[in-house]
């Protein structure tokens, strides 16, 4: 959320924003609605001025001994049109807040400006895209030949775009989370939690994916409750309304949960085999940082994502996304793409954002500077490190052999009991 402050302050500002985002928000009304409400507090202030003196003015006139009941009458009228003016008042401020909820944030200024995804910038590459044999065939087709994946029996239980994993496919779904894990928390300084895979509607609208996205998402209905689309949801929200101290900060947090998406929008995109599916895994990281740093501590969350990738050795780039591609909440983005040979695609394996304050106020994650002071609101980040369904077809896809098997990347062989290819035997 942005400051009203600020917005009022910088309209032009937020409107290039909402703008170059391709956002719909009525910031007209917002500005409309903080004049009214300003407008009114004045009046409603004139009035408690007026009754307070009016008040000493009575209680000296009891106290003297004088009558002082015309004027009591008047102050029960002031009284109550001061009642009338703080009911307004509120009702005005939860308009107010509705239509601040609904501004995005503001791009860094280092962001591109462009209006579609064709106008990302590449900023770095690292490995040569390729196979290890010349032809190799889509994911879909090794999983099944492998007896890795079922999609059939996914859409039985739940319906399309459920896939289910299975044996070795299962297996090395579970060793990829084991290892990334292990690399976050062993290396790069990350605290593993495991949280909540759903999330109340304070949650949601903390971290930005309420109001808009409610149409993507899976709702209980019963409790109102939301099954996450991200771990970015309940691990930035541990701190919802927590003030930490200054000395507490970076916190690191990582996390394994299974995500949930409608994929609303998706129609008529690519859906085939695991390359946009309903149910997938990931691991994610969050980072609370004092703002000074965050941005540097986005190139360092950037890069943990691809030392997994790395040590996988799978091909990606690493895209800066122009204003147009960044999320409602994120005020830069860097998005990693792996390489999957047998489509011949670029595919979108994880994204690492820096969101700012924004988060932050809307969550009421605050930090106690240490040399004193008013608290202040902390900069959150996160990204994915990394998810799971298009490594894993990257894996499938760069790493056939003639024989029609898999080899299992180094990384990994430790959590798959030491072998080394998928099929074998």
């Amino acid at each position: 959320m942005l400051d009203l402050r600020y917005v009022r302050s910088n309209p032009d500002v937020v409107k290039t924003a909402i703008a170059n985002k391709g956002e719909k928000a009525e910031l007209d009304t917002l500005l409309r609605l903080d004049e009214e409400l300003r407008a009114l507090l004045g009046k409603a202030e004139e009035l408690k001025a007026i009754r307070n003196t009016e008040s000493e003015r009575v209680a000296k006139l009891k106290k003297a001994g004088e009558d002082a009941s015309e004027i009591i009458e008047k102050m029960r009228a002031v009284s109550a049109e001061i009642g009338s003016f703080d009911e307004e008042i509120s009702e005005l401020r939860a308009n107010i807040h509705a239509q601040l909820i609904t501004l995005p944030n503001i791009p860094h200024e280092s962001v591109p400006v462009g209006r579609t995804e064709d106008e990302n910038v590449v900023v770095r590459t690292w490995g040569e895209p390729g196979s290890l044999i010349e032809s190799p065939v889509p994911h879909w087709e090794i999983g099944e030949e492998l007896g890795l994946l079922d999609f059939a029996r996914g859409t039985k239980i739940a319906g399309s775009n459920f896939p289910v994993f299975i044996g070795d496919g299962a297996r090395l779904a579970r060793a990829m989370i084991a290892f990334m894990l292990d690399v976050h928390t062993k290396e790069h300084g990350y605290t593993e939690v495991s949280p909540p895979f759903v999330a109340n509607r304070d949650s949601m609208l903390g971290t930005g994916q309420l109001p808009k996205l409610e149409d993507d998402m899976y709702r209980c209905e019963g409790d109102d409750l939301f099954l996450i689309p991200t771990g970015e949801v309940p691990v930035t929200n541990l701190y919802r309304d927590d003030t930490l101290p200054e000395s507490d900060l970076p916190v690191m947090r990582t996390a394994y949960t299974p995500c949930f998406r409608r994929e609303a929008g998706s129609y008529g995109k690519d859906t085939r085999g695991l390359m946009r599916i309903h149910q997938f895994d990931k691991v994610e990281m969050v980072k609370f940082v004092v703002p000074e740093t965050s941005y540097d501590e986005l190139e360092t969350l950037t890069a943990n994502a691809e030392d997994i990738l790395q040590r996988l050795g799978i091909p990606y780039q690493v895209k800066e996304l122009c204003t147009g591609d960044l999320s409602f909440a994120a005020a830069k983005c860097y998005d990693i793409d792996v390489w999957a040979a047998g489509i011949g695609k670029w595919l979108e394996a994880s994204s690492c954002s820096n969101f700012g304050d924004f988060q932050a106020r809307r969550s009421g994650i605050r930090y106690k500077p240490a040399g004193g002071g008013k608290s202040t609101f902390v900069h959150t980040l996160n990204g994915s490190g990394v998810a799971l369904p298009r490594t894993m077809v990257a894996i499938l896809e760069n790493y056939q052999t003639e024989r029609g098997t898999v080899v299992i990347p180094e990384a990994l062989r430790p959590y798959m009991d030491g072998r080394e290819e998928i099929g074998a035997g």
